[in-house]
């Protein structure tokens, strides 16, 4: 059954109804797999979304392309930037710079989804990676900086390893769209990476992850044909087993004779 790709006013619509799934995606085989297995919001490098064959991929995939703000530069690179990801297909574009770039790029109806809590390229500020708002302070923090996206004109939020309790409280208090990762179901939506999903991550494995896949294994299994494959070749070429006959093509012997001919006379 083929399925519409969702607009902002149709998530909107669903905010508190049911709760969404949404993967971080790197290649077109994971944005395939993610189309075929019904997952509704892809979060993506910004080059995968200008690789024209993506949207034959992912064509009903809410699709969010988002770099660390350090990557893209000041709010005059960001809306460049965010042009060039609305052009080519983007849903919606993911911000973790100032209240004022995201304030920039949805002033021009650019679609923006900030970050909150535990911010990683930020994670300096709140004491590294850990969870945020576990005191009430601090969990009043994250609520105003809620408040600076609302007034930012931001769609939505991530809100990323904060108290399922505080997470769900500030999400029923908000208009925001919220994308919980590690922040519990009282969001609206439910975040993993790909990666950890397949089994693929073979460093720290964060807490609010779940593996359903042993990739890792399977690539190492890959590798060692991959290697075993090689020697083969080596050895081939070495002892001359390759190439076989099915391998190269001859010449007429006929036209053979004419060419030795005439490369013998010069």
């Amino acid at each position: 059954m083929s399925r519409t790709r969702p607009t902002i006013a149709d998530l909107r619509a669903m905010k508190g109804k049911r709760q969404l799934t949404m993967l971080r995606v790197m290649t077109l085989e994971e944005a395939e797999a993610a189309e075929r297995a019904g997952i509704d919001i892809v979060s993506i490098p910004p080059d995968l979304l200008l690789d024209p064959r993506y949207r034959d991929a992912a064509p009903s995939l809410f699709s969010m392309p988002g770099d660390n703000f350090y990557e893209i530069g000041t709010a005059d690179d960001f809306l460049r930037w965010a042009f060039k990801m609305y052009k080519a297909s983007a849903d919606a574009v993911y911000c973790s710079a100032s209240y004022a770039t995201i304030k920039r790029m949805a002033d021009e109806a650019i679609p923006v989804i900030g970050h909150v809590g535990l911010i990683p390229s930020r994670r300096t500020w709140t004491g590294g990676w850990k969870a945020v708002g576990k005191t009430a302070e601090s969990a009043l923090e994250i609520l105003a900086a809620v408040r600076h996206l609302e007034e930012a004109g931001a769609f939505g939020a991530e809100i990323e390893v904060v108290p399922v309790e505080v997470a769900a409280a500030i999400s029923e208090r908000t208009s925001l769209f919220m994308i919980s990762m590690g922040a519990g179901t009282g969001c609206d939506a439910q975040y993993l990476f790909a990666e950890d999903v397949l089994g693929q991550n073979r460093g720290h494995m964060p807490r609010h992850s779940k593996v359903y896949r042993n990739f890792a294994a399977e690539l190492d299994r890959l590798q060692a044909e991959r290697v075993a494959a090689f020697r083969e070749f080596v050895a081939d070429v070495e002892s001359k087993a390759f190439p076989e006959a099915s391998h190269v093509v001859h010449m007429d012997p006929t036209q053979l004779r004419v060419f030795m001919d005439k490369i013998d006379k010069r």
